[in-house]
């Protein structure tokens, strides 16, 4: 929509607390009482949730079950929290899976998780590409232009992260996340890969083009 020249890349400005989020995950994982020994998969819907996301858990309350070397963090948003957890205590709710409406420290949660199961906004994507966090984006159908999956797409395109279409979650979701945090080698690619996409100076660079 604009002129080429006077476009000018900077990203989004996140905040700096952020960068320290690296530095110690068995800290962090002290701090939520997570056992250190297991893979930890962190499950984020933004804070009012992701009805689509929350089914995809509620749907495979048995494989997470049957994945006791998986720890899961799963933040139903407040809208839909009394629900999920009367219904997830019906399923007899797995003792490796932690059932929250809002992940007060996050910055301890994305420390302590291998990997994110989240949507793509802008926001959070600018996040996780600082921190270099590994991560399955679920983009929400429900946004102008579709705009959260161009978002994923542009991740995807760099093997910067794994996407799972919003009306295939159900039946996707949990099994690519077990799959991928169990593989290593995957991880390690996906983390290096979003990292290299981080910008972590943009405030600096928007103050700077606004002042020139």
């Amino acid at each position: 929509f604009f002129p080429h020249e006077k476009i000018k890349m900077t990203g989004n400005p996140v905040r700096k607390t952020l960068i320290d989020m690296r530095a110690n995950r068995k800290e962090a994982k002290e701090r939520m009482h997570l056992d250190l020994e297991k893979k930890c998969v962190l499950i984020v819907g933004g804070s009012l949730g992701a009805r689509s996301i929350n089914e995809a858990v509620m749907a495979n309350i048995e494989l997470i079950r049957e994945n006791s070397n998986i720890e899961f963090i799963w933040q139903t948003g407040k809208l839909y929290f009394e629900e999920m957890e009367k219904r997830v205590a019906k399923a007899n709710k797995p003792k490796n899976l932690i059932v929250t409406d809002f992940v007060s420290n996050m910055a301890d949660a994305l420390s302590a998780a291998n990997l994110v199961a989240s949507r793509a906004g802008a926001g959070s994507i600018s996040e996780f590409a600082l921190i270099g966090k590994a991560v399955i984006l679920v983009p929400s159908p429900n946004v102008s232009e579709d705009h959260q999956t161009k978002n994923a797409m542009a991740l995807v395109e760099k093997d910067a992260a794994i996407y799972v279409a919003d009306a295939k979650a159900k039946e996707e979701l949990v099994a690519k996340a077990i799959e991928t945090v169990n593989d290593d080698t995957k991880i390690a690619s996906l983390e290096e890969n979003i990292e290299k996409m981080g910008r972590p100076n943009a405030a600096e660079e928007i103050a700077e083009e606004v002042m020139m």
